[in-house]
Formats: C-alpha cells, sequence, structure tokens
C-alpha cells in the first residue's frame, strides 16, 4: 500500500465499501459524538468522514489532533445509514472506520478560522494566505483561474498562434504607469525596467516574421491599486497577428472569449460578432467609453430643446452661450416616486461635485411637473419627450457642463439610476467594442498637442491625414474590449512604418532624436521590412474575476499584495544588506522621517 493514499478525499463511493484505504490531508472538522469522534478529512479533491470508537487504541491521539494537522489514515470503506448520508458531499455515502493513524505533521493554534465562518480581515489572510488559500471558495476560485488559462491556451493554439515568452528584464519606457526599475550590477548606475506590457517585443516578433503570436504574459506596473486591479503585477493575454486588420482580431478573440465565459458560466453571453461603438457615440450615449451594455438606459444630448423659443430656464441657456451642452437621462417609471427619492439624488450628485440634478417628471397625461418644468413650455417639453424617448409615468434628468465633463457625469448619473431602479440585465455578460478612438487630445491647462491613448497606433488615414489633419480630429485604429463596464483589454491596428510613426510622435512634441533615443530598436526593425500588424491583451485577472462573480481582484489571486503594495507574507518590499547594495553600486538616500508631534 502506498505510503499516504490509494485514494484522494474525493474519490471514495459505495463501490469502494469493504476496500481497505489510506487516504492523507487536512483535519477540516473533529465531532465528538459521545462514543464515536468524526474527522472530516480534507485535500484538493474533497472530504471523505472518518470514524474512530472510543474504545480504539489510537482514540486519543485523533482526539487531541487539533484542526488543519495532516494526517494520513488507514481503514475500511463502509456505508453510512440512511440517516447520516449526506449527499452535499461526493463522498457522502461512505465512511472510513479508522484502524490506522499518523501525524504528519501538526498544526499550531489557528490565526484564522479555515472551515466554516466569515473570513477574517484582510491583513490576516494576506498574512496567513496559504491558510486563506484553503478555504472553500479560494480553492474554487484559484482551480477555475488555473482552468479558464488551460481553455484559453487551447482556443489560440487551435486558431494557429503560438505561445512565446518574451524578456522580463527590458528598458525603461516613458510612456504609460511608472516601471520599477532593477538595478545592473555589472553596469553601474544603469537600470532595467520589469515590463509593462510585451508591446515592442510583441511587434518586433511580427517584423521577425511570425504570424500569430500570444503569451499568457506576466506585467509590472508601479500603480495604486483598485478592486480591478493588483497592484505590482497582473497578467494578460497577450497576443499579436501580422498582416491583419481591426476586423481580423476581432474575429480571432471574440470566439475565445465567448467561448471562454460559456464555458465556465451559465449566464448570457453576448455572441460573436460584439458591438462596435464609436468612442464618440459611446460617450454620448452612455457617458464613458466602457459602457456597461447591461443597463438600457442611454443618455440624449437635448442642448437644442433649451435654446427653443420660450425656454427661460436661465441657468441652461447662459452655460450653453458658453459652450455647454445639455445631457439627458431618462427615469422610466419614476413620475410617481415620492420627493425623497428625487432629493436623494440631488445629494448625491452634490456629493459628486455637481452644482445639483434637474429633472421633469410627466405625469399620466403626460404634462411636466417638477422644479424646472414652469421653464420649459409645451412645445419644448414635448420635443425632450421625442428626443430622449420618455413619456407618461417617466422622469428625465439634466446635467449643464462643458462636454467632457457632462459626458462624464451623465455616465455617472446613468450608473446610478440603472443601480437605483434595478434595470441591470440579471445573469449575463454583455461584451462590446469601443472602436475609433481620437489619436490625440489637447491638454486644457497647457495646450499642447498630447496621444489620447497608444502611440504605437496606426492613424487613420496614414501618413497623409497626419500631414493635413487637425492632430484632435484625426482617429486611430485603436479598440478596447469590455465586458459588464469593465475594460477588458485595450489593442490597436500599430504603426509599422518609421516615417508614419516619427511624424505622429513629432506632432506630439517629441523630436526625431528623442523618437529614436527611446524607440530605436523599433525604428531600426521597421526600416528593415515590417509587415501590417496588430492585437490586443485582455487582462487574465479581471476575465476570471468576472466569471467567478467575485467583486475584488484578490479573490482570484494565488498571493496577491495588499492595497499599499505589500506582500504581508513574504514581507515585501524589504530592506537589503549594505554589500548588496555597495554590489549594485547603491547609495539610499531615503526622506526624513517626520518629526513627532
Amino acid at each position: 500500500m502506498h505510503p499516504y493514499r490509494t485514494h484522494t478525499c474525493g474519490e471514495l463511493r459505495r463501490d469502494h465499501i469493504g476496500q481497505n484505504v489510506r487516504l492523507s490531508g487536512w483535519v477540516h472538522r473533529k465531532r465528538d459524538h459521545g462514543n464515536l469522534l468524526f474527522i472530516d478529512l480534507r485535500d484538493q479533491y474533497g472530504i471523505t468522514q472518518c470514524v474512530i470508537e472510543t474504545d480504539s487504541p489510537k482514540f486519543h491521539e485523533v482526539e487531541e489532533i487539533r484542526p488543519e494537522s495532516v494526517v494520513t489514515v488507514t481503514g475500511e470503506t463502509v456505508a453510512r445509514s440512511d440517516d447520516t448520508v449526506n449527499l452535499k458531499l461526493s463522498t457522502g455515502q461512505v465512511e472510513v472506520t479508522i484502524k490506522s493513524f499518523t501525524v504528519e505533521s501538526m498544526a499550531e493554534t489557528l490565526p484564522m478560522q479555515v472551515a466554516g465562518g466569515q473570513p477574517p480581515g484582510e491583513d490576516i489572510r494576506l498574512r496567513y494566505r496559504f491558510l486563506d488559500l484553503r478555504r472553500e471558495q479560494m480553492q474554487k476560485n484559484i482551480k477555475l483561474r488555473g482552468a479558464i488559462i488551460t481553455s484559453i491556451r487551447k482556443r489560440m493554439t487551435d486558431q494557429g498562434f503560438m505561445e512565446f515568452q518574451t524578456p522580463i528584464l527590458t528598458s525603461s519606457s516613458p510612456e504609460g504607469a511608472r516601471d520599477y526599475l532593477v538595478p545592473s550590477r555589472l553596469h553601474p548606475g544603469q537600470f532595467y525596467a520589469l515590463p509593462q506590457a510585451p508591446q515592442q517585443f510583441k511587434q518586433l516578433i511580427m517584423v521577425s516574421g511570425f504570424d500569430r503570436y500570444f503569451q499568457i504574459a506576466p506585467c509590472f506596473r508601479d500603480e495604486d491599486a483598485r478592486a480591478d486591479r493588483s497592484p505590482g503585477e497582473f497578467y494578460q493575454l497577450d497576443m499579436e497577428m501580422a498582416f491583419v486588420t481591426q476586423e481580423d482580431v476581432f474575429g480571432a478573440i471574440e470566439p475565445v472569449l465567448h467561448g471562454v465565459f460559456e464555458e465556465f458560466t451559465e449566464w448570457k453571453v453576448t455572441s460573436p460578432p460584439f458591438p462596435r461603438i464609436p468612442f464618440r457615440e459611446a460617450m454620448l450615449r452612455y457617458g464613458t467609453d466602457k459602457p456597461d451594455l447591461r443597463n438600457p438606459l442611454i443618455i440624449t444630448d437635448l442642448t437644442e430643446c433649451f435654446t427653443m423659443e420660450g425656454v427661460t430656464f436661465n441657468a441652461f441657456r447662459k452655460a450653453i452661450t458658453s459652450g455647454a451642452v445639455v445631457r439627458a437621462i431618462p427615469g422610466p417609471a419614476t413620475a410617481k416616486r415620492p420627493r425623497s427619492f428625487f432629493d436623494k439624488l440631488n445629494d448625491w450628485a452634490r456629493d459628486e461635485g455637481a452644482p445639483g440634478l434637474g429633472y421633469i417628471t410627466f405625469d399620466e397625461a403626460g404634462i411636466g411637473k417638477g422644479p424646472i418644468a414652469k421653464y420649459i413650455p409645451e412645445a419644448a417639453q414635448n420635443r425632450i419627450k421625442e428626443l430622449a424617448g420618455v413619456g407618461s409615468g417617466d422622469s428625465i434628468f439634466f446635467v449643464c457642463d462643458q462636454p467632457n465633463n457632462a459626458s462624464v457625469f451623465s455616465g455617472l448619473v446613468r450608473t446610478r439610476l440603472g443601480a437605483e431602479l434595478d434595470l441591470l440585465e440579471k445573469n449575463s455578460y454583455r461584451l462590446c467594442w469601443t472602436v475609433d478612438f481620437p489619436m490625440y487630445e489637447r491638454n486644457e491647462e497647457t495646450g499642447r498637442i498630447e496621444f489620447s491613448h497608444n502611440p504605437f497606433s496606426m492613424p487613420q488615414g496614414g501618413l497623409q491625414k497626419l500631414e493635413t489633419s487637425d492632430p484632435t480630429d484625426l482617429l486611430a485604429y485603436q479598440y478596447d474590449i469590455i465586458c459588464n463596464g469593465v475594460e477588458l483589454s485595450s489593442g490597436a491596428i500599430r504603426n509599422h512604418r518609421a516615417d508614419v510613426m516619427l511624424k505622429a510622435f513629432s506632432i506630439a512634441g517629441y523630436s526625431a532624436d528623442t523618437v529614436e533615443e527611446k524607440f530605436g530598436g523599433m525604428l531600426r526593425a521597421f526600416r528593415f521590412g515590417a509587415p501590417p500588424h496588430g492585437g490586443l491583451a485582455p487582462g487574465i485577472d479581471r476575465i476570471v474575476m468576472l466569471i467567478a462573480n467575485e467583486p475584488n481582484i484578490r479573490e482570484i489571486t494565488l498571493f496577491p499584495m495588499n492595497q499599499q503594495a505589500q506582500d504581508l507574507m513574504m514581507e515585501a518590499p524589504n530592506t537589503v544588506g549594505a554589500q548588496q547594495l555597495k554590489d549594485l553600486h547603491l547609495r539610499l538616500a531615503l526622506p526624513p522621517k517626520p518629526k513627532e508631534s
């Protein structure tokens, strides 16, 4: 017999009754029933109930075992009595009578409970992550993550993609988030950077003559944590394709994402082709470039209605003359809501920094009521109802501000109303593409032209458009894929020509020498024949988080950091010795400690 196990703790069934078996695992629970002592033994595969009688010579040894100790049990598989069958367990029709019992590793008193109950605070969970990972939900989440990655790999290779690994030690990039830097021992004063993404390498793979590349790529960014973003490191499905258009990229990734969501959930999933929403339309209709299509509310521009004859709502009319716009968000079937409903929304709007939230309610006869209705004559009210698609029994909420601010805040109102009115489609994953991003934007403070999204994207219209158009009118072949309002990935058809790249960067204020210095490797490659190419990189962590229906990315990550980018379990970051600093030619210049008050 094997020294540790003949079966796993999730394997025994009625077919095994009468067999002598050996199991190893963790003591999940102990239950003393007087003349019998029950132990639930757990491993990755399940739980098996083991039982020992008080007259057994091993009883006292079993009685003293602490939860989460690792033990080996040898005994006979027997049927449970009808009144003790547990159909919630795959092994719930049998149990093992303990004949031999070996303690492989005794656990100390636990700092947190593994079996049952609410998990403790985050600091305890992260400091004792190895215990936290033993909990049923965490086991389920991490196994799900592994299965999803395996499925993605198969779906990519089935389409002819090859998996490569790109370097981890590379050069610092001036774009994006802060780099993590690694000092070089052999080159004093010089640093490697951990890659924020394999962006340049995957483009160089295409230039090297490979047609379809992917990897489950580790990426490193020194940025603050959020619920959907880990500090420090994360993983993405990095992919690139040669000789493709934007639609070719969509056609390759849509079956992968649709298939994965459909494989691992019973929720409804958007079928390919996913909706394509131009950036400017997304900002107008949804108030965000990450629209949650589960929310049926559509934002409408009603600026014209507040310039119609007879409209005397001067707060909006004056703002419009200064370039403001009016955006409206419908509130279906809310006209009969109590005044407190509207007051609560107004208070929320003020908390968000807005002066308030104007609104009109339409009674059963379609007559407008509310604080600003008296300033808007019937003809203008009818035009509002027509454009916004509202009618009797509905309300409509107004946002008046400069275009960018109006878009963002009306998007917040749309989200708030969708949640408040419980309008979001249940049990569904709604995917879409945001396309046609602006290539550039003007910095409102400095007036300078800056890249608005990805500087390595191909401008729509190529070099001719760069040379003849207002930069703020230029669109790029850039796209984001969104699921339920969460951005899974940004991507683009890449700029594969050195002359176009130099011109694009010059418009954003980069000299040719600067571009040569920072991106010389890319430029050299482009000058020796580069195919048109494009790709994207959906975030693995966010995909798993959505499928697991978890609100925080730490719930689907093996060993995450806390909000302060600290690994409490491994105590990182920490200090290093003087000799290590000397080897790296480094001297610390720490900020002064704050004075004690």
